[in-house]
């Protein structure tokens, strides 16, 4: 018995429907359908890929219409020196950088300790300062208030001697706020230098960079940072004065060689803080001022340690 064809449910392709209505179309040349040939084994890939021969070439014609469109388009022209210069002065007009002073400052700021000698029993240097950070007037303690800088991470501080000789305790207080004890590592008394350790420590202290006084030259600009009076911390910028400084204490019992000797403002309460460059590099310690009348106030005349003495005082290599 013979059996039914089958047919597939699908429509058949509209291309087909319409081949079959249309006109016939013209015979491919007889040597082209030849079995065999290239072409007769080319027509069914071509058939099958129609749509998307015709889409790639769609793409390339709109290409290189659009690459043609772009070549032809007139470029801007380039700028010249005086619009950047322009530009340049209209950002920092906007934003402006901060002063070589500032970034010294904020450099060396968390290098910084406030350092007390409290001289007498019973001393807990809680009470030197009112709300304003001005000494008090009647305190009924003695004390040392000056100035100081850590120089390793581990809580080394260096700091002038008259700030801590014969302190019966040492209070030292960090620039966020931690308070410890401290003590004399060691001293330098020909430099009036000496070496601290504290304690407590921040988890974050940082330690100054100090730099080798060997280029260092009058007319250099430089910062010092400190407690002058016990207020603080303070920044007062001036200029190298003059190198290899000699220093004689109104008292006359000491007298300081080889020192840096600069303008920027320094009182008491200065003494053991640093000396930086505009780099925020330490080059001195604040160690005294020079006023004729032997008022303890400042008259533009200060010195400072070099800082490859200082750095000997703590047992470190020279520069």
């Amino acid at each position: 018995m013979k059996k039914a064809p089958l047919y597939s449910r699908s429509r058949p392709p509209a291309r087909a429907i319409a081949g079959a209505a249309a006109a016939p179309a013209e015979p491919a040349p007889a040597h082209l359908d030849r079995p065999g040939s290239r072409w007769s084994r080319l027509k069914p890939a071509l058939l099958r890929h129609e749509r998307r021969l015709w889409a790639g070439a769609v793409l390339l014609i709109l290409a290189a219409a659009l690459g043609l469109n772009t070549s032809l388009a007139p470029r801007p022209p380039a700028l010249t020196m005086a619009q950047i210069d322009a530009a340049m002065r209209q950002s920092i007009d906007e934003t402006p950088l901060p002063s070589p002073v500032a970034r010294a400052y904020e450099a060396i700021l968390p290098s910084v300790v406030r350092v007390v000698g409290l001289m007498t029993e019973g001393d807990d240097g809680k009470d030197d300062d009112d709300d304003k950070g001005e000494a008090k007037k009647h305190s009924p303690f003695e004390r040392g208030v000056g100035t100081g800088v850590v120089i390793i991470d581990n809580g080394t501080i260096l700091t002038n001697l008259h700030v801590v000789n014969g302190a019966k305790r040492i209070r030292v207080t960090f620039m966020d706020g931690t308070e410890s004890d401290a003590v004399v590592l060691s001293t330098q008394p020909q430099n009036d230098l000496a070496v601290l350790r504290a304690r407590t420590i921040p988890d974050d202290l940082e330690a100054a960079t100090m730099r080798s006084t060997a280029d260092l030259a009058p007319g250099d600009h430089v910062l010092a940072v400190g407690f002058p009076f016990g207020i603080g911390p303070s920044a007062s910028a001036g200029v190298v004065s003059g190198l290899k400084r000699e220093f004689r204490s109104p008292e006359g019992r000491q007298t300081l060689t080889n020192l840096i000797q600069f303008d920027a403002a320094a009182n008491p309460g200065n003494s053991g803080g640093p000396l930086v460059t505009m780099e925020g590099e330490v080059v001195g310690i604040v160690t005294a001022i020079l006023n004729p009348s032997r008022q303890h106030t400042f008259i533009g005349i200060a010195f400072a340690v070099p800082i490859e003495n200082a750095a000997a005082a703590a047992g470190m290599a020279p520069f």
